[in-house]
């Protein structure tokens, strides 16, 4: 794992940090739905009632993102079956990921590829095998880190995923050499 970055599990007492990162325009221009809504979403994982795992991600020392493990499996009722019917064509087993950088001072700088492929490596430990993410493909920032994490566009998947770009992470290619 990168040294300068660590995880720590999402606690009530980190919402309101999370609060203040989404009402950031980064945030708003690619995280969905109201702060106030997100929020209850990731209260009710801390709390067991989604099995989403979240977490804050740390760059030397200091809490800078938020990152998410959900599983396909669980996403396979509505509203996801009608706004991505494309989990339906995944693997039972696969987990999807999404992250965030806090604050917009921080992006460009590769601490989310960093962040990313430390945490996939966590995953693959884990024994995770079929790991995903989903950004929007106008995104290009992210598509970009993500790439560099070892992520790479699902053929067979382009043009029929909506607004997103289905990647899955490829272990046989090598993720960006961080120095």
């Amino acid at each position: 794992m990168e040294p300068d970055i660590a995880f720590t599990p999402v606690t009530a007492a980190d919402l309101p940090l999370i609060a203040g990162w989404m009402a950031l325009p980064h945030w708003r221009d690619w995280w969905s739905g109201d702060t106030e809504t997100e929020i209850g979403h990731i209260r009710d994982m801390i709390r067991g009632r989604d099995s989403t795992q979240p977490f804050l991600f740390h760059h030397q020392d200091r809490p800078v993102g938020y990152i998410q493990a959900w599983r396909i499996a669980d996403a396979r009722v509505e509203p996801w079956l009608s706004e991505a019917p494309w989990v339906m064509d995944l693997p039972d087993d696969t987990l999807g990921v999404d992250l965030s950088i806090g604050p917009a001072a921080l992006l460009s700088k590769g601490i989310g590829s960093r962040a990313l492929a430390a945490f996939v490596a966590l995953l693959r430990a884990e024994g995770q095998r079929t790991l995903i993410i989903d950004p929007d493909p106008a995104n290009l920032r992210a598509v970009r880190a993500y790439e560099k994490a070892g992520f790479r566009a699902i053929p067979g998947f382009l043009g029929r995923t909506g607004d997103c770009l289905l990647m899955r992470h490829e272990p046989d290619q090598q993720a960006f050499a961080f120095l």
